[in-house]
Order: C-alpha cells, then structure tokens, then sequence
C-alpha cells in the first residue's frame, strides 16, 4: 500500500537552540520514501544525522523565534508477515548482537521488576504464543484513557493503574516480553486509521531471526504503519528533542492511502 503522509510542527523558542527532529520515514527493508521533502519557515540552518542501523532519518537544526516544520511524503509499505503463531523464541546466544541490547532494562521499560509478574501469569508459554498472551492480557486489563499518564510514566506505573495511551501500552507490551527473554523495542510510526490522527507509539518483537511490528493498543492496522524510529522505549523515538525552551503553537500529523 502507498500512503502519503504529512508532519507540521509551529514552536516558538526562547532563544536560540539546537532541535532533534524525528518524523522523516525511515528508509528500510520493509518500505520504499518515493518522494519527500522537509522545508522549514523561516530558513534554519540544519544538517542531517542519519543512522546506518535502524535507518531513521535525523535532522538538527537551530531555531530561534516561531520555527515551522513541514514534512511531506510519499511512502510504500511492503506487505508483512508478523504472525505471531508458530514464531519461536531465540536463545540469547544465538541471537545478533544488535538484537542484545533490547533485551535489557530501559528507563520506561524496567523489565527487571516484571519477571515474577510473567512467570507467574504466562507459564508454560513460549515464543510468538507467549507474546500473543501478553496482547491478550493487556488487551482485556487495560483502558486507552488519556490523562492517566504523563512523560515520567513507566510501565510499572501503567500496570498498577490500568489504564494509558499509547506509548504507556508500548512500554507494558516491551518490559514483559523482555522479561520473558523475547527482544523487544520501541516504534513510532504514521498510522492510517488511528484516530485523532497523530504519530503512534508501536513495538517489535524479535522471534523467528527477525523483527515483528505488534500494536498493544489495536488501534491501527500493521499493514498501514509507516515507520520513523526505533529505539528502547519513548526516551529513542520522541518526535522532537528541544536542548533549550520552547513553547508549542500548533502540530499536526496526517496519513492518507493513495488510489
């Protein structure tokens, strides 16, 4: 499927300072950026950092004063294959070494402290079964409700209170299948469907020798994802890092099917 997609985002900033933009398409495997253009009002001065791994496209810039960026593009996304069925679980040896890391602890997802919970309640489970139990149990256990979080939300603090957004029902799906020995990571991407329409908080599980995008909250068909970053949890794939002060004017995001 091709979709177009769109990023506007009005800031004024303080005073001059550096900016971190994550909302440019990833260039990878499972999709194809046929065109796309980011333009900034007024002009800044900006260079890319792009990463050869995980193919996000960085851009820094400075800004200064009432700063819009505007991204637009054009996006395929190749038809995936995420059944989780039969999809085994890999010994950590046999594991790649960029995988490793996304078995660890991370700041939103402290996986250390959510082992008991998992042994307990999905014993006797292994791989992609073992996955789709955990879906299952957040699916029936917690409420999509905004204002239950806030951007210091861990996923201890979501199973306690039941109840999150997106990047809350993330950092849950990522810390317990962490804890059960599966690699686990942090997606943001444009999703076709989601409503209000905005850049949404998914994972991917490593099974079977390679990744595969999960959405804990149901909200948004896989096949209509279009990636932009990946990281350990929301602390990689934040839309935007301010090394300074600014205050929000105004933000869209869009994703639209072509034909």
């Amino acid at each position: 499927m091709r979709f177009a997609v769109e990023a506007s985002l009005t800031y004024d900033f303080a005073g001059p300072c550096e900016v971190l933009l994550l909302v440019e398409a990833a260039h990878g495997p499972d999709q194809v950026v046929h065109s796309e253009a980011l333009t900034f009002w007024p002009n800044v001065d900006a260079v890319r950092v792009d990463d050869p791994v995980t193919f996000e496209r960085r851009t820094v810039f400075t800004a200064s004063g009432q700063v819009n960026a505007l991204y637009r593009a054009e996006v395929e996304v190749m038809l995936r294959d995420h059944d989780l069925t039969d999809a085994p679980a890999m010994a950590v040896r046999d594991l790649p070494s960029e995988v490793l890391p996304f078995l660890r602890a991370s700041r939103y997802s402290p996986s250390d402290r959510l082992e008991r919970f998992v042994d307990r309640e999905f014993e006797g489970l292994e791989g992609g079964r073992k996955v789709q139990a955990i879906l299952d149990w957040i699916a029936a256990h917690l409420d999509y409700r905004a204002g239950v979080s806030d951007a210091a939300t861990t996923a201890i603090d979501t199973l306690v209170d039941r109840a999150g957004v997106c990047r809350d029902f993330t950092h849950l799906v990522i810390g317990l299948c962490r804890a059960a020995n599966i690699p686990a990571r942090a997606v943001s991407a444009y999703a076709w469907r989601l409503e209000p329409p905005d850049l949404h908080a998914i994972a991917e599980v490593y099974l079977g020798g390679r990744w595969r995008l999960i959405d804990a909250t149901g909200l948004a068909p896989i096949d209509g994802l279009v990636r932009v970053a990946t990281g350990r949890d929301a602390a990689d794939i934040a839309f935007m890092t301010i090394f300074g002060k600014a205050t929000l004017v105004e933000q869209s995001f869009s994703i639209g099917k072509i034909g």
